[in-house]
C-alpha cells in the first residue's frame, strides 16, 4: 500500500486527473514510445500549479536545486 501525506493527497489526485487527459486509465502504456511519454511529461511539468504558488513544477525544482 502506498501512503500519501495528508496535505499532498489532493495534489496527487489533481496530477492523476491531468495525466488522464493524455493517458486514459485503460491505456496500454506499451503503445507509447519514450518520446511520446517525455512530451507528456514536459507538457505537464510546464503547467503552473496553485500549490507551487503558480510556478511550474520545472521552475519549483530549479529553485529548490539552487
Amino acid at each position: 500500500m502506498i501512503r500519501v501525506a495528508l496535505g499532498s493527497a489532493g495534489t496527487n489526485e489533481n496530477t492523476n486527473g491531468l495525466l488522464r487527459q493524455y493517458l486514459p486509465k485503460s491505456a496500454d502504456l506499451r503503445q507509447f514510445d519514450q518520446a511520446a511519454l517525455d512530451a507528456i511529461g514536459a507538457e505537464l511539468n510546464g503547467r503552473p500549479r496553485q500549490t507551487l504558488g503558480f510556478k511550474t513544477p520545472s521552475q519549483a525544482l530549479a529553485e529548490a536545486l539552487r
